[in-house]
């Protein structure tokens, strides 16, 4: 079955997403995407974003939409991924860049620096703190980069790299969601 989700603002606002159901997928709610994109207000444009666990693709398409320079998602699944391809062709999108892998797998790999990052892992995995150790250790951060991880309601993040900041916290429904800044000194 195909679900829809609209693009909320940007250059594709109003424009619709369509995914096809599959175990797990739980495309970020609308009231928390405007939420989470009048946090980050001026920091999307120009920046470039990497979206991991990209499911829907919801988050990193509001991205684009909202001026990244460059899109890069990765999922593991090879069903989400045929439809982030196709929505990107539909779009136009051509900043967006979709990798169908593991997220370990993929963060274990050739490093890029990215400004600004999209966290959404699965629910029940107890993934979420795991990968941002590794985005932090394994050098995928630009020195002032912004992280957003969203998790199941309740789940606590106390072992979140020492160097990160928490800018905002918010829950909605059957989730928590967290702005993290990376403070970096050179």
């Amino acid at each position: 079955m195909s679900n829809k989700l609209r693009i909320i603002g940007g250059e594709w606002r109003s424009r619709q997403l369509v995914f096809d159901d599959a175990p797990g997928l739980r495309p970020t709610p609308a009231r928390v995407r405007e939420t989470l994109f009048n946090w980050l207000q001026h920091q999307v444009i120009g920046s470039r974003c990497l979206d991991l666990y990209a499911g829907s693709g919801a988050l990193g398409v509001e991205a684009a939409s909202r001026g990244a320079k460059f899109v890069l998602q990765v999922e593991s699944s090879a069903q989400a991924c045929r439809q982030l391809k196709a929505n990107s062709v539909k779009l136009g999108a051509e900043q967006i860049k979709i990798v169908q892998q593991d997220v370990f797998r993929f963060l274990a790999g050739d490093v890029e620096p990215f400004d600004l990052v999209f966290l959404d892992p699965p629910f029940g995995k107890q993934l979420a703190s795991q990968t941002c150790h590794w985005l932090e250790d394994k050098g995928w951060l630009a020195p002032q980069a912004t992280i957003y991880v969203e998790v199941e309601k309740g789940l606590p993040l106390n072992d979140m790299p020492v160097n990160w900041r928490q800018l905002k916290n918010k829950s909605a429904g059957e989730v928590d969601y967290y702005l993290f800044e990376r403070n970096y000194s050179a």
